[in-house]
């Protein structure tokens, strides 16, 4: 069953209320332990290519939605719910593609023919609370916002209580994620595609205005 999550809903109808811990892929989450705490929310929200064994004492072992597009696309154990972030038409036929015939190879780049997820928690962010987190949240820095700060975003409209780990530069002001040694950390700033000075200040403003807690 596919579910689109509009923005007008929001997501009420698929999880109603509840702690939410919204998990980055930041390196500032290695060595933080933070495991226990982030495992003790009711929805555990992920992205991307999120790595999770190994990493247990710092990330969590627990997932229940996981963040995606075809070019990040990874297999999701049973009982988690895949969430789809179409940022362009062919992302909605590669969905059904992987699910079925894996006809779809390539996107700009080649993607996963087939993705193991439980067809009974598909949901699809509406296009529409895409162009609203561009429009309100980000004011168009970058590109397009970052699958973790549209998750981010989901989270506030969804959740009683969110609490935020593995967001911005690690200790010593590299941008990389938490299960790789990236030898050129600071080339995503300069990419242009999302603007993670301006979406990290914006967590931290929401985390000054008591709208989240955020785990540095």
């Amino acid at each position: 069953m596919v579910k689109y999550l509009s923005p007008t809903a929001t997501v009420q109808d698929a999880v109603h209320c509840g702690t939410c811990a919204v998990v980055g892929n930041s390196g500032r989450l290695r060595g933080s332990k933070y495991g226990e705490k982030i495992d003790s929310h009711k929805f555990v929200m992920r992205m991307n290519t999120a790595q999770v064994t190994g990493f247990e004492e710092d990330v969590g072992t627990r997932t229940t939605h996981h963040f995606m597009y075809p070019e990040s696309a990874m297999n999701l154990h049973p009982n988690v719910h895949l969430v789809l972030v179409p940022f362009k038409p062919l992302d909605l036929k590669w969905l059904a593609s992987a699910l079925s015939t894996g006809d779809i190879q390539q996107t700009y780049k080649r993607v996963k023919r087939f993705i193991k997820a439980d067809k009974n928690k598909i949901l699809i962010i509406h296009p529409g609370f895409l162009k609203y987190i561009q429009d309100k949240w980000t004011q168009h820095h970058g590109k397009y916002p970052s699958t973790g700060l549209i998750t981010l975003i989901f989270s506030i409209h969804t959740c009683t209580r969110v609490s935020v780990f593995g967001f911005g530069a690690d200790s010593k002001g590299n941008w990389h994620h938490y299960w790789e040694d990236n030898h050129n950390a600071g080339a995503f700033l300069k990419s242009g595609v999302h603007n993670g000075t301006f979406e990290l200040q914006l967590i931290e403003r929401l985390a000054t205005e008591g709208k989240l807690a955020f785990y540095k």
